[in-house]
């Protein structure tokens, strides 16, 4: 009897050493969730957008969506996107943003909308820096002109771009306080905290942001608890304005490019 057990306890570790050697391996196939397109042309789907290059600092070149602000020294929003699909499906967002006279860049991070590489925590900050230096260095906006605008894990992403490169404000649209924590929420049974490879603590970063930073969640969120975006926003070293729509859920439209939504990214960039 206690040979088999033994047997059977060895072949229940054997087992759970390769299913964690398996989420080890393929664990960013669940975080990162591309859609490689085809997307159209950016005069197709945004009226006056222009399909642009970004270059990044290790070698990649990304597409892009750019919408010019009108006048001569317009607020733009950098929109960092969540970890699915492609910027095909923020044109909404940016044609909002741009009817109250906003500039807004639209981009996917590689391994998106047809975009070379593969996604990493690294990989995206590289990518955002591309974002933030296109518009900046080519299309001429000012850096005190600028608000970055983050989806879900694009909250992350920006929050750590801001840390090196202020904005003049920030909207974290459903962020988590790390990626682990929000892990753990799906996944209970498997230790994520230890497994992960790309961390995101949105809560630590955003305690050394100094500026204004605005919280958008849904308040039945079923992907990022609002407890978590709620965190981040008592966290935050600047709280601008804290933003719950009742009842939204965190893909559903209103949370897209809603009334509520749109205009608390205005409202942070100064316009009406």
């Amino acid at each position: 009897m206690l040979r088999r057990a033994a047997r059977v306890a060895l072949a229940v570790v054997l087992v759970l050493a390769v299913l964690t050697g398996l989420i080890w391996a393929l664990q960013r196939r669940l975080v990162y969730l591309p859609d490689d397109g085809p997307v159209p042309a950016a005069a197709d789907a945004l009226p006056g957008g222009r399909d642009v290059v970004l270059r990044t600092s290790d070698g990649l070149e990304l597409g892009a969506w750019f919408v010019p602000g009108p006048g001569p020294d317009p607020a733009t929003v950098l929109v960092a996107n969540g970890n699915g699909g492609h910027r095909g499906l923020r044109a909404p967002l940016a044609r909002a943003l741009a009817g109250r006279g906003l500039g807004v860049l639209l981009f996917d991070y590689r391994g998106y909308g047809g975009n070379p590489g593969s996604p990493s925590e690294a990989g995206l900050a590289r990518d955002v820096r591309a974002a933030r230096g296109y518009l900046v260095a080519e299309a001429g906006v000012r850096p005190d002109r600028l608000v970055y605008y983050g989806e879900s894990l694009g909250a992350a992403v920006v929050t750590e771009l801001a840390g090196e490169h202020p904005p003049a404000g920030l909207l974290l649209r459903s962020p988590f306080t790390d990626l682990a924590a929000v892990g753990s929420e799906h996944y209970p049974f498997l230790p994520v905290r230890a497994l992960l490879r790309d961390r995101y603590p949105v809560a630590e970063r955003i305690a050394s942001v100094r500026v204004p930073t605005t919280v958008v969640l849904g308040d039945a969120d079923s992907i990022v608890p609002p407890a978590q975006s709620r965190a981040v926003a008592a966290a935050a070293a600047r709280l601008h304005r804290l933003v719950e729509v009742p009842g939204a859920d965190h893909n559903d439209l209103v949370l897209l490019d809603g009334p509520a939504l749109v205009d608390a990214v205005a409202e942070l960039a100064g316009v009406r």
